[in-house]
């Protein structure tokens, strides 16, 4: 946290925030016992340095009739570039809201949403397609224990 100079009123405010971003500066200004003027400036500087991304709904993929989870590992041919080739190609695919490449026996996670069984088919048909792909595995996720976006500090 020191190399970020990150003090306890900018994780006081990382947590509030996380928890509820809908809470006013002024609220929060008082919970953290600082003006509000004081709230907005640390915020501003927060999301300036790329601490804080960004301030986005979050959104019930379930509710929205987005029920299936999956996982798929990834193996993929290697050629120079294909981290960011292939990468590209895969974040692309609609359905498709995480790919992150690994170091070991495959290349690529990707985290699935799909509505229902075929939804889910033609993902994973698009990328097992693709000619950059040796295989893939698909797991299917029957039970969320855990899903947090929030980051611990």
């Amino acid at each position: 946290m020191e190399s970020l100079n990150l003090d306890e009123i900018d994780i006081k405010i990382l947590n509030a925030l996380q928890n509820n971003s809908e809470i006013s500066f002024e609220t929060l200004g008082k919970e953290l016992g600082v003006s509000k003027s004081t709230i907005h400036y640390r915020v501003m500087n927060l999301k300036e340095r790329g601490i804080i991304k960004k301030f986005a709904a979050i959104l019930d993929p379930e509710k929205l009739g987005m029920g299936i989870l999956a996982v798929s590992l990834i193996r993929a041919h290697y050629n120079p570039g294909y981290v960011d080739y292939i990468g590209d190609k895969l974040k692309n695919i609609p359905g498709v809201w995480g790919v992150y490449f690994l170091i070991g026996e495959h290349d690529f996670v990707v985290l699935i949403r799909a509505k229902d069984k075929d939804d889910l088919n033609r993902i994973v048909e698009t990328f097992i397609s693709m000619k950059e792909i040796e295989r893939s595995n698909t797991h299917v996720i029957i039970k969320k224990i855990k899903e947090d976006i929030r980051v611990d500090i």
